[in-house]
């Protein structure tokens, strides 16, 4: 039954973060494997919106499918189920390498899951665990000097040094601000779809516009936020041991992913370790990153 739930709050939610049933103590296997019929004209970022997921992620768990123009009536795999990250479930986990955000709702038993945009090459998103210590409703947006900069050298435009609330500001509707810092981290909205599950920001974890009204709800001021970088993820389930690897972030945009070195921590090793484990399968699964939970015994 807790799986029925967990499918159909997926099914009837296509447009909004996929919301779950949280799953028993010592499981932390999310939703089950699905699919998409390609129909004319999408592209797998059209699929990406549909499903509100992330276009690498999607890009990931259809190596060889082009993704300007996938075959007509042709099935693309959805990367809808997942392993929960192995950190404590409370408040909001951002897991960078995945470009997921993580929100425990421990009062209803239920997780909501959002793709995010985060910090680029050179911007990236710290590694913290902190705090939201602020709502903020249409905010403003007060850019760096560097982004002054950058705006000016890269694409002519000499921005205000504030930016007020409107259509043009990238910030969207909503803000959350982390206390991390001097406070110039938020996870915040935007007014560009484009750039969900992609390394694109300053450094500040973006979501699109649906999606942060909703966690605009439902956090407090407060709220534990922890932000993690972990490609390789590896659980024990009743059914088996399931490894899900991500494509690891990097610090050269032009490194390709077979180079990206993973590394897996000693509690994985041994989980790794046992003689009933296919050593190819597992091998195969950390060299096509294809961020997809799969069995290995």
């Amino acid at each position: 039954m807790r799986a029925l739930i967990s499918l159909l709050l997926l099914l009837c939610l296509p447009v909004q973060a996929a919301i779950y049933s949280a799953p028993p103590k010592g499981s932390r296997l999310l939703g089950f494997p699905m699919e998409h019929r390609v129909t004319q004209g999408q592209s797998l970022d059209h699929i990406a919106q549909e499903y509100n997921m992330g276009l690498l992620a999607l890009m990931a768990a259809n190596p060889g499918v082009d993704p300007f123009l996938p075959a007509q009536g042709s099935a693309v795999m959805l990367p809808s189920q997942m392993l929960l990250p192995d950190v404590a479930r409370r408040g909001v986990v951002i897991n960078l390498a995945e470009l997921r955000l993580y929100f425990f709702d421990n009062a209803r038993g239920r997780v909501h899951v959002f793709p995010i945009g985060i910090g680029r090459v050179g911007r990236e998103t710290p590694l913290v665990e902190t705090r939201i210590s602020q709502k903020i409703k249409d905010p403003t947006w007060t850019p760096t000097a560097n982004t002054r900069k950058e705006y000016l050298e890269e694409r002519g435009i000499e921005l205000p040094r504030v930016v007020p609330a409107g259509p043009d500001n990238p910030m969207g509707h909503r803000a959350l601000r982390l206390s991390y810092g001097n406070g110039e981290y938020l996870i915040h909205g935007t007014n560009q779809e484009f750039g969900i599950g992609m390394r694109v920001s300053a450094g500040c974890i973006r979501l699109r516009p649906d999606d942060i009204e909703q966690l605009f709800e439902l956090v407090r001021v407060g709220e534990p936020v922890r932000i993690i970088n972990e490609p390789v993820k590896i659980a024990q389930e009743a059914s088996g041991l399931y490894v899900e690897v991500h494509e690891p972030l990097s610090h050269d945009e032009e490194l390709d992913k077979a180079a990206k070195s993973l590394e897996l921590n000693a509690k994985q090793r041994k989980l790794l370790s046992s003689p009933d484990i296919s050593e190819t399968r597992v091998q195969t699964l950390l060299r096509e990153q294809r961020g997809m939970p799969m069995a290995v015994n």
